[in-house]
């Protein structure tokens, strides 16, 4: 850790009264970033390390080496941690859904390792991590269907949703547990994650909050979907939480490989964009209660390479050094 002395005011102090400030870390950023990280920012989310792959890549083996080392990291500097993510699609090893002759499992079986899986990681950091993304992206991008097809939906049906939020909230009752998603402002999908998480509390499903992912960029969505969305989410009587903020200075079409630094345009876009939305979000501070950035700064950011190969990204309110931007000035002056 340097001996650096920051001039800016810190972003936990400027919004202290309105939501706590995370950011997704790694053990790369937790050496790399660790000054501004402890100057900033008062909430942490693993990146991967949490992931089902990362913590069970084989069945009863777990290796939580680098999530301790990230609890650490929170204890050490006196900050909430956020836990992602116990079930998804995505980063779930094969072993998961199979049987030892590689054919699939019944549902009886894939609840059962699902509900151990849980237990075991929720119970490990049981009093530590305030808030869980217990299930991840389970709401079909386009058409009719609500739920994405996924081995999760094939094996155990619907009811693996519910199932998994009771299993966390047993490892952990004070833990808050979110339905985590993207393009959560886009209007389809918007409806389909309300009708889902409506329907979880309906059951008696033991659910407090809808992780808005906020991948977003400089023109997409627009504030009046994000607005739409909040009101709607926030009508569940669910707290909401910014899990994955970035803004990204390209929009998602755009294949451009040709910009090797972000010009003086493209950081004033992205400042009148964060302060749009930060102001945005202070509206509905009685309901939100965490914004978490998918990152710090800009010399790390999963959207380098994402989604145009060979592409640099610069979606955060601090550069490649961890100097403040444009974005940070607009929104420390709200």
């Amino acid at each position: 850790m340097t001996n650096r002395t920051r001039a800016e005011a810190a972003l936990k102090d400027i919004f202290a009264d309105d939501f706590r400030i995370g950011a997704a870390v790694n053990p790369l950023t937790i050496r790399t970033q660790e000054e501004l990280l402890a100057y900033h920012f008062n909430s942490i989310t693993a990146e991967n390390e949490m992931k089902f792959a990362s913590v069970q890549p084989e069945e009863g083996a777990y290796t939580f080496d680098e999530a301790d080392r990230i609890a650490a990291f929170a204890r050490k500097h006196g900050m909430a941690m956020r836990g992602h993510t116990l079930v998804w699609h995505n980063q779930s090893t094969g072993w998961l859904f199979e049987d030892k002759q590689g054919n699939p499992v019944d549902r009886a079986t894939l609840l059962e390792r699902m509900k151990s899986h849980i237990h075991t990681v929720v119970g490990r950091y049981k009093g530590e991590i305030y808030a869980w993304d217990v299930v991840n992206e389970v709401i079909a991008d386009e058409g009719d269907d609500l739920l994405r097809r996924s081995k999760w939906l094939d094996i155990a049906g619907p009811e693996f949703i519910a199932r998994a939020f009771e299993y966390a909230h047993e490892a952990d009752p004070g833990a808050a547990l979110f339905y985590n998603d993207y393009n959560e402002a886009h209007p389809g999908k918007r409806d389909k994650i309300y009708t889902l998480v409506k329907s979880l509390l309906d059951q008696g499903v033991p659910i407090h909050g809808i992780g808005l992912q906020a991948h977003w960029n400089l023109y997409d969505p627009s504030l009046d979907n994000i607005r739409a969305a909040l009101d709607k989410y926030a009508s569940l009587g669910l707290q909401l939480q910014l899990t994955e903020l970035d803004m990204s200075m390209f929009r998602f079409d755009d294949k451009r490989t040709d910009v090797a630094e972000p010009t003086a345009e493209m950081l004033e876009l992205q400042a009148e964009r964060y302060e749009a939305v930060f102001r945005l979000l202070k509206e509905y501070r009685d309901a939100i209660t965490s914004v978490t950035f998918w990152g710090a700064a800009d010399d790390y950011t999963w959207l380098n390479d994402f989604p145009v190969r060979g592409r640099k990204n610069w979606p955060f309110l601090f550069d490649e050094q961890h100097d403040p931007k444009p974005a940070f000035h607009r929104i420390a002056a709200l």
